[in-house]
């Protein structure tokens, strides 16, 4: 892939993920800081954001959602395909819910 074409992806991912947070955040605030991992203060930043300001976020070349799974068992519980993988599914669920939520750098 080329770097071009890398940066063009990473902008349609960034695009796509705060146009999903912003709808998320207007439908139901508390259920979406819980999905997205933020907290009140980056959900309120994002409510606000015009569209505009999305476009111009969602250009940036750095990924700007991250991985909630950096824990090896997370990882573990999400990707499992056996009998158990709803159990595994909401046990995930619930430890990402106990992770500290990510304010704005």
């Amino acid at each position: 892939m080329k770097s071009e074409q890398l940066i063009n992806e990473i902008q349609e991912t960034n695009l796509s993920y705060l146009l999903l947070a912003q709808q998320l955040i207007r439908q139901d605030r508390a259920t979406a800081m819980f999905r997205l991992g933020i907290g009140d203060d980056v959900a309120q930043l994002l409510d606000r954001l015009s569209p505009g300001q999305i476009l111009k976020m969602a250009a940036s070349n750095l990924l700007l959602c991250r991985f909630r799974f950096d824990d090896r068992m997370i990882f573990g519980l999400l990707t499992d395909h056996g009998k158990e993988k709803l159990m595994g599914q909401s046990h995930a669920a619930v430890l990402m819910a106990g992770q500290p939520a990510v304010g704005l750098a």
